[in-house]
């Protein structure tokens, strides 16, 4: 199968023509800014179970990781600070040697029934504050290490994404088993030689018995 290439002629290439085909901005999507949190902010962030992390790292290649732990589980510090956990997993740590490389972070909050989400933007540092730590510890158990953002700009985004998608429309809910297992694709993907079906079944099994010892 022969690769995509954009035509040239359909490249935007600079912000200048990009803006050149959208009307202009409207004033409360500009005002709704802020660099502090409020009591909307922290609200937000209290009932959010879920925030995707946004990095990249000194060359400018891009990842975005999920965390995700009970609501509430990002610290807020102060005003303008707040802190994630690192929770155990794969240990491929992208997120973490991003941050060690370039600073530059993009959060993106959700919580469970609720179209709009929160956006942060900031600078972040990793820290292994015992004080801090101890404060994210869950079933006895400390991280490593916490990720600590300091703001630069809050602002709530629409529910327009949510609303197209239904995401948390339980008519939308699919079945997983129409997809192969998680071990069955990564095992795929790595190359792994094929199984058969009890193989692939110990595999899963065994996935699971990770997740319940080392969810933290």
């Amino acid at each position: 199968m022969s690769s995509y290439q954009c035509s040239p002629d359909h490249i935007v290439a600079d912000e200048q023509a990009l803006r050149g085909l959208f009307p202009p901005t409207h004033e409360m999507a500009i005002r709704k800014s802020i660099t502090q949190l409020d009591t909307h902010a922290r609200n937000f962030i209290a009932r959010a179970p879920f925030v995707c992390v946004g990095t990249q790292n000194a060359d400018g290649s891009a990842d975005v990781s999920p965390r995700g732990d009970p609501a509430g589980f990002v610290q807020v510090l102060d005003d303008q600070t707040i802190a994630i956990p690192d929770r155990p997993g794969n240990n491929r740590l992208d997120t973490l040697a991003n941050i060690a490389s370039n600073p530059c972070v993009g959060l993106l909050f959700m919580v469970p029934g609720f179209d709009d989400t929160l956006r942060i933007n900031g600078q972040a540092v990793l820290s292994t504050d015992p004080e801090l730590l101890t404060r994210m510890a869950v079933q006895d158990r400390t991280p490593k290490i916490a990720i600590v953002v300091q703001i630069s700009e809050i602002f709530m985004h629409c529910a327009k994404a949510f609303r197209r998608s239904r995401l948390w429309d339980p008519a939308e809910l699919q079945n997983r088993s129409e997809m192969p297992s998680l071990m069955t694709i990564m095992m795929d993907q790595a190359g792994a030689p094929p199984r058969d079906d009890a193989e692939a079944q110990a595999l899963d099994d065994r996935l699971e018995e990770g997740y319940k010892k080392s969810m933290y």
